[in-house]
């Protein structure tokens, strides 16, 4: 499932190869992904317009047009969506079947395109004959025109040390919960959590207004590391908790075997002798 630094490949993806560059035509005939708008309304907002800035907050990007006087265009890559722009992609970096991995077969970056061109949830037509694709297996991505963005709390990767403990060193709420509430924090997905949690020698299942002031700063700071890392490996499933969060699965540190639950009600793994 694709976490902050899954969407932010995404977003550089598109700074990278898609701004600049007229929009000439517009495939927005999936009514559930483009929900609330029906076919040919963001066509008719967007046609004529150019992408001038990729943004992020969290897991939520946008592209503003013509400088921001246009509107702007929410992507939402659901759980295994990818931006596809020409002959690279960036998102889901797992994927199943046959779109994992990459493939320049049939002349496409994605070998599940070839056959299932129907996964192309949304596509913009650029006029110099390139394209940028929502491709989605699941079909749980969106395209939206001028997303809502006010119920989001500060990126992970930008939150201050101060604001962090504030906003995440209160309440009754398991930790983990706390951190994966996007109004909170946005950006921290569930194997993110696992991981900075596990990195920060912190229980997921702790209540977050029980930690001390040295605990909230150690978060920040493992946060922010862990984050950059995945971002710079190719996503969160490059953690060094990732491979172990399975039935029989060990600490990396201290071989204790590891503890699974719901927490937050996703599936949780930690460390029940070093997260406390």
């Amino acid at each position: 499932m694709p976490e902050l630094p899954e969407v932010e490949a995404a977003r550089a993806l598109i700074e990278a190869r898609a701004l600049h560059r007229e929009i000439a035509a517009v495939d927005d005939r999936d009514s559930y992904v483009c929900r609330p708008h029906g076919p040919g309304e963001l066509a008719d907002a967007l046609c004529g317009r150019t992408l001038t800035a990729a943004c992020r907050i969290g897991k939520s990007m946008w592209c503003e047009t013509d400088g921001g006087d246009g509107p702007s265009l929410g992507l939402h890559l659901g759980m295994a969506g990818r931006i596809i722009v020409d002959d690279h992609y960036a998102g889901d970096p797992v994927g199943d079947g046959p779109t994992s991995g990459y493939s320049g077969a049939a002349g496409h970056p994605d070998p599940g395109f070839a056959t299932n061109p129907q996964w192309a949830r949304f596509t913009l037509g650029f006029a110099d004959g390139g394209e940028l694709l929502l491709f989605d297996k699941r079909r749980l991505g969106r395209a939206v025109l001028d997303p809502r963005l006010d119920a989001l709390g500060p990126d992970a990767l930008e939150v201050g040390k101060a604001e962090l403990a504030a906003r995440v060193g209160s309440g009754a709420a398991p930790l983990k919960a706390r951190i994966m509430d996007q109004s909170v924090i946005a950006g921290v997905g569930n194997l993110l959590a696992d991981e900075t949690l596990w990195q920060a020698s912190l229980s997921p299942v702790r209540p977050a207004g029980e930690l001390d002031a040295e605990e909230l700063a150690r978060l920040w700071t493992v946060m922010r590391r862990t984050t950059r890392a995945a971002i710079k490996r190719g996503g969160v499933h490059t953690g060094e908790l990732i491979p172990h969060r399975r039935r029989g699965g060990t600490c990396p540190r201290c071989a204790a075997d590891l503890v699974r639950a719901t927490v937050g009600g996703r599936t949780t793994w930690w460390c029940p002798v070093e997260q406390t």
